[in-house]
């Protein structure tokens, strides 16, 4: 089984999505332990970890992490940030881990790249009887800046060339496998310092701006440069952070 044909070009900007991605504030990591039942030293796997934005929050909580990252320059960045002894080459749809070896996986913006079907039917090989799974996407709200209309217009306009990336919820995907208790959802808002260099770091981490040819991504990357650069960006910005959460039954 092959990688998403798109995410070869994500790994093309791997220094790009550390920069410009939000850490993972303490309270995303207390609310999944709550929700899941984790105590310091659980073992928890981070499934397709990038650079290790959830997996290093996860590691100061206290608990013991294991990493799975496909693409080597992200699993470089992330051996480099939490050591190598944590980091595994591998891919959702093959959890190079033991059955019953973990108490939870989690999955930060990463679960649109995987085959969902075959992922989760490894996710709940790897996972110890009753364990859960935290799947989390994390949002800043650019809405405070005096440039947010139109660079949310021009995203909104350029978005549909690029299909492909995301498919059916991943919520319908695992009521259609059975076995799992009904998904439910959490969010968890937090504030991260911000700058117009940071803010355009993470418009090039967004999975189909990463995808995009380079030509074609360097030139929407200098539309919003330019839209930036004109208005004012605030010295920080909300984070949104949504937790999908389950258990095996």
């Amino acid at each position: 089984m092959t990688l998403h044909p798109l995410s070869e070009r994500f790994a093309e900007v791997a220094e790009v999505y550390e920069r410009g991605r939000a850490a993972y504030a303490p309270a995303v990591v207390g609310a999944i332990a709550a929700e899941l039942g984790l105590a310091p030293g659980a073992r928890v796997l981070d499934l397709g970890a990038g650079t290790g934005k959830l997996t290093r929050a996860l590691l100061e909580f206290g608990l013991d992490v294991v990493a799975v990252e496909p693409l080597e320059s992200m699993r470089g960045l992330l051996a480099a940030k939490v050591g190598a002894e944590r980091v595994l080459d591998g891919r959702a749809e093959q959890i190079p881990l033991p059955d019953a070896s973990v108490a939870a996986v989690t999955a930060a913006d990463a679960f649109h790249w995987f085959d969902q079907p075959a992922a989760l039917a490894e996710i709940r090989r790897v996972l110890r009887p009753g364990g859960g799974l935290a799947v989390s996407s994390a949002m800043p709200d650019w809405g405070g800046a005096s440039w947010a209309d139109e660079v949310g217009k021009l995203m909104e306009k350029l978005r549909p060339e690029h299909p492909g990336i995301e498919g059916p919820w991943w919520q319908d995907t695992l009521r259609g496998l059975g076995g799992w208790t009904e998904p439910r959802e959490i969010s968890v808002i937090t504030a991260h310092p911000t700058t117009a260099e940071r803010f355009l770091d993470f418009i090039g981490s967004v999975s189909w701006v990463a995808a995009m040819p380079a030509n074609e991504r360097a030139d929407t990357l200098s539309r919003i440069q330019k839209l930036v650069a004109d208005g004012e960006t605030p010295e920080q910005m909300r984070v949104h952070v949504n937790v999908g959460l389950t258990s095996l039954v």
